[in-house]
């Protein structure tokens, strides 16, 4: 076992351990000081978390290059049986029950379609990367998921699975050119993608504008998240000492909101402690793909950093009042299971690539 732990990227593997135990403890501070219902399945998770992580790290990188395509394959027809089989909540229908297991097929689309990614890049040569076929076939692999998971609806995770396999194919090597065309395609159709909306959605786009105008329905999360965090000040309230979230005025305080509690009751200088911890998160991503000798694992590490910085500044950013409120979970600190899970398996994946950066991997063409 410590020959194991060795093995792996050592700031990675802490940092993650960190984060969670962090969110095992808001967790337990956002029901009031108790274990239940959040904090020991937080717990728990964690503990499958880094089993799974560590499973995934011993596997030859070479099976997880074989499994790429299937996997996305599994992933996609779990997100088809969604709308057969899934079950509905707050409006929307996104989740799976399997008795024993309640899964959400759309987190564990971002890890899967990370690793298809970097096997369709890998095995293209450099000169094949700059072709149109590998941009719009990447394209159509990330939009079909998307689509069905903006139908669910879920615009947020949808738009979410968008960028981070935009960025992904940008770092993978495709023309800037093409990037730049899409993304001028993209704010010419934005007026057309206005009228497709739900009325919720719209409401949320606009009181991100002017929150006032709308204080108790569509502006609320966003202004009592601003209130929260004033009210931490330099140092915080103090641990299970957070009026705002304690009182009950922050909402989803378990889930989409746990940052705005923690600064709560942690101060600027804890969210400074927090932010940290991810910096190192993201560094060791990044260091990971600098590192590895294949292209098959810098696109692995690229897209999983990508994936987790992403999350992390659109949480951010939307419970500040810098973006508009959509469902992004804040990594390893909101209490969800498919999350949970999906984030420790793309860390095990990270980990595999940092054990096997030096492997030859499928036809090896870099």
């Amino acid at each position: 076992m410590m020959t194991l732990i060795k093995n792996h990227h050592l700031p990675l593997l802490l940092a993650v351990t960190l984060l969670s135990l962090i969110g095992v403890a808001m967790l337990y501070s956002a029901a009031g000081g108790a274990w239940q219902p959040w904090a020991l399945t937080h717990a728990l998770r964690l503990l499958l978390g880094l089993g799974i992580m560590m499973l995934i790290a011993s596997r030859s990188i070479n099976q997880w290059y074989g499994w790429a395509y299937p996997l996305y394959g599994v992933t996609l027809l779990l997100l088809l049986a969604v709308f057969l089989f899934g079950d509905s909540g707050m409006g929307a229908r996104r989740w799976l029950d399997f008795d024993v297991l309640r899964l959400q097929p759309s987190e564990l689309l971002k890890v899967s379609l990370v690793l298809l990614l970097a096997r369709f890049f890998h095995d293209r040569s450099r000169q094949e990367r700059m072709s149109w076929s590998s941009f719009v076939i990447p394209l159509a692999l990330i939009f079909i998921p998307a689509a069905l998971i903006a139908i669910q609806p879920d615009l947020g995770t949808a738009i979410l699975l968008v960028i981070i396999g935009i960025v992904t194919i940008y770092m993978a090597g495709v023309s800037s050119f093409k990037f730049m065309l899409m993304s001028f395609l993209a704010l010419l159709s934005a007026p057309f993608a206005w009228s497709y909306l739900h009325d919720y959605q719209k409401r949320r786009l606009l009181a991100f504008l002017d929150p006032e105008q709308d204080p108790l329905g569509a502006g609320y999360h966003a202004i009592q998240s601003k209130i929260a965090l004033g009210s931490g000040g330099f140092w915080g309230r103090g641990f299970l000492q957070g009026p705002q979230s304690h009182l009950d005025f922050l909402p989803e305080k378990q889930t989409d909101f746990i940052f705005t509690m923690y600064a709560e009751e942690m101060g600027f200088s804890g969210a400074i402690f927090l932010l940290l911890l991810y910096t190192i998160v993201m560094a060791s991503g990044f260091y990971i793909a600098f590192a590895c000798r294949h292209h098959f694992g810098v696109v692995i590490s690229l897209g999983v950093t990508t994936a987790i910085t992403t999350y992390v500044v659109v949480n951010i950013g939307m419970v500040s009042g810098l973006l508009p409120v959509v469902g992004a979970p804040l990594p390893f600190l909101s209490y969800g299971g498919s999350s949970m899970i999906a984030l420790f398996v793309g860390v095990g994946l990270l980990m595999n690539v940092w054990i096997h950066r030096d492997q030859r991997v499928g036809a090896g063409l870099s």
